[in-house]
């Protein structure tokens, strides 16, 4: 089961390419489309509580008023394109710092998980759990994995969906990321169901200078 990683390492490429034909190979890639209901620039994002790696309920929306924030969903800690995405991530976190902005990474992960990834990691933004699904439904970007490809997933691959969130709704987030105002206003949103479609540090930058003109 793979995890962020103490120092950022290259993926095996036999696992990436694994993961990719399982995915594939089901025809679940990008066909469950782009929810039309996923919020986008303009929208205020919700009032919904996920969790800590203490357990501890934490207000997504009472934690970004009043500072510009990141909000990163990515699909768990055994996903290789999310933790080399969490690691581009933390090269520009000092600088988004430095421009008073604060990052929250989201993940179906359970707490005890979430937990221990972020004892691992060399950075310093937090990983909260949405292991219930309630952010990921809210914002609009959560996804039914069938049953086919759990089981491939498990059985092939030794990742197990339900193990890692603690439930059993077979559920993963569309990755996304989301720069949200004081207000709580989204004013950058990047959301694509191929999950091998990530937003670059320096895409992200440029969202970020774009919002400060």
């Amino acid at each position: 089961m793979m995890t962020i990683p103490l120092k950022q390492k290259k993926v095996p490429l036999w696992q990436i390419i694994g993961l990719t034909i399982a995915w594939f190979g089901t025809g679940l890639a990008g066909k469950e489309g782009h929810s039309e209901t996923a919020l986008k620039e303009g929208d205020r994002i919700p009032e919904v509580t996920v969790h800590t790696g203490e357990r501890e309920p934490f207000n997504l929306a009472e934690a970004v008023r009043g500072k510009t924030s990141l909000l990163v969903f990515y699909r768990g800690g055994w996903c290789p394109f999310c933790n080399t995405q969490l690691a581009e991530l933390a090269k520009i976190e000092s600088e988004l710092g430095e421009r008073g902005i604060e990052i929250f990474a989201l993940s179906p992960d359970r707490p005890e998980l979430v937990k221990q990834n972020q004892e691992k990691s060399e950075f310093n933004y937090r990983l909260l759990s949405d292991n219930e699904m309630n952010a990921a439904q809210a914002f609009g970007i959560a996804f039914q994995v069938e049953d086919e490809l759990v089981r491939t997933y498990k059985e092939n691959h030794g990742i197990d969906l339900e193990a890692d969130s603690g439930r059993s709704h077979h559920l993963l987030p569309h990755p996304a990321v989301y720069l949200v105002d004081p207000d709580g206003i989204i004013r950058h949103a990047h959301v694509n169901p191929d999950y091998r479609d990530r937003l670059s540090a320096e895409e992200l930058l440029k969202a970020v200078e774009a919002l400060s003109q």
